[in-house]
């Protein structure tokens, strides 16, 4: 493709009214973005009336803000639980929003810079909030203490459910 002054003069203009390389491309026809990009170099063309716009995108909805309390908590009912921890008893649950974390040799709550692979990563507060801090406890057999894990994970009864109507099956057919 050859650049004719009628193309240069379409080039220039739609250049000037501040279109992107892409577009001037597609109403062209036949050349690529990175043509017109070194055709407009090699012509000095680097002022523009106005710069080149992205898309317009709708704007996100910003997520509405949890309730505090007087006491700086957030209130539980706007909270959403894990699913692991509807299955827990009231007294566990109470158990493990009371568990603070546990201080380091230096007195400090374990932060992401003083995390070890063999401490509790469940983390306790608002990321936000300069009291963050994990657990810091004795990992068990995973990120989290034998307390956490138990609202972390959910046992596998479906899988044993599974296993015992196979076992159920088998017997029958046997």
């Amino acid at each position: 493709m050859a650049w004719t002054e009628e193309r240069v003069e379409v080039l220039k203009k739609l250049w000037a009214e501040g279109h992107s390389a892409s577009q001037i491309a597609k109403e062209l026809g036949g050349v690529t973005r990175n043509a017109v990009i070194g055709k407009v170099h090699r012509l000095g063309l680097s002022g523009r009336a106005t710069p080149s716009r992205p898309v317009k995108r709708p704007p996100r909805l910003a997520r509405p803000k949890p309730k505090l309390r007087p006491d700086g908590t957030v209130a539980a009912s706007k909270v959403a639980r894990p699913a692991a921890e509807v299955g827990l008893k009231a007294s566990e649950k109470e158990s493990l929003v009371a568990l603070p974390p546990k201080p380091l040799a230096d007195g400090e709550a374990a932060s992401i810079l003083t995390l070890r692979d063999s401490m509790c990563k469940w983390p306790i507060g608002d990321p936000a909030d300069p009291r963050f801090a994990f657990c810091g406890r004795k990992a068990s057999g995973g990120p989290y203490c034998a307390e956490h894990a138990k609202v972390a994970f959910q046992p596998p009864k479906k899988r044993e459910r599974k296993k015992a109507d196979y076992d159920y099956v088998q017997k029958i057919a046997g």
